[in-house]
């Protein structure tokens, strides 16, 4: 079953009524696609195709990223910059760089001023957080609004939920169900939610809206809310000043004298 996302925007187009009077029942592919509405005229297979052909396609981006979590009755937040080298690099750093944070396809990094620790390893800490196990390219397509997991890997079947697409394995795993909502209009996500029933844990990141930066649709809000039994950490993310193939740098050295934090 797919879980009805409370709040989740969804795209309403209002049509001129002489060109509604044009539109027949029976519409090709291409027509449902330029209509912005789910159709149960496209396949799985046709909505992944989509899926695909929407992701963005830069060599850089550069953004300031506000940053809010929700933890227990614990709150904080402060806004990044933050950028990217596709399929390279992940930087982020904090105001006055009290907060600096690295990742590679290969290796999870950052440092904190404030408490002078640091932290130089792989992708445990970042999937002890949200429950799944991530690497490179799962962490950034959360930040792009595309699927984690590779659609053509398996079947997949579709059906309509909210004028979204819900897409999900036709064969779910026992210890992993996963649910995609794809959007209508411009087929990047609307919603990911992630089950593992043994281990009482859900991962569910919901893209309130998206921007179109130099003819790229990218995420301009998310939420990413992470449960575990009884414990609860939510995260929003809203993407500003976004800009695409800029020459960046991203320079990262951990300060000496700094202890060094060890996830066993």
């Amino acid at each position: 079953m797919i879980i009805r996302i409370k709040n989740k925007s969804t795209f309403k187009i209002v049509y001129i009524i002489p060109i509604l009077l044009l539109i027949i029942s029976c519409k090709s592919t291409k027509d449902v696609i330029a209509l912005g509405e789910a159709s149960d005229k496209l396949s799985a297979k046709q909505v992944i195709k989509q899926h695909q052909k929407s992701e963005a396609n830069f060599n850089t981006l550069q953004a300031r990223v506000r940053i809010d979590l929700i933890q227990g009755d614990k709150a904080q937040g402060a806004t990044f910059s933050l950028r990217m080298q596709k399929d390279n690099v992940i930087w982020l750093n904090a105001p006055l760089g009290l907060v600096r944070l690295m990742i590679t396809p290969d290796k999870v990094m950052f440092y904190n001023k404030q408490s002078n620790e640091y932290f130089d390893g792989n992708y445990k800490l970042l999937s002890d957080f949200v429950g799944v196990d991530l690497d490179f390219n799962k962490v950034q397509n959360i930040l792009l609004g595309q699927a984690i997991f590779n659609l053509k890997d398996q079947p997949h079947s579709v059906s309509v939920n909210e004028n979204s697409y819900a897409l999900q394995p036709k064969e779910q795993s026992a210890l992993l169900e996963l649910f995609y909502l794809i959007n209508p209009t411009h087929f990047k996500m609307d919603s990911l939610q992630l089950f593992q029933q043994l281990k009482k844990r859900i991962l569910q990141i919901d893209y309130t809206s998206y921007q179109n930066v130099d003819n790229e649709v990218l995420p301009k809000d998310l939420r990413i809310i992470a449960v575990e039994g009884a414990d609860e950490v939510s995260v929003t993310m809203e993407f500003k000043s976004v800009s695409l193939n800029e020459e960046l740098r991203f320079p990262f050295k951990i300060p000496n004298g700094y202890k060094e934090i060890v996830i066993k």
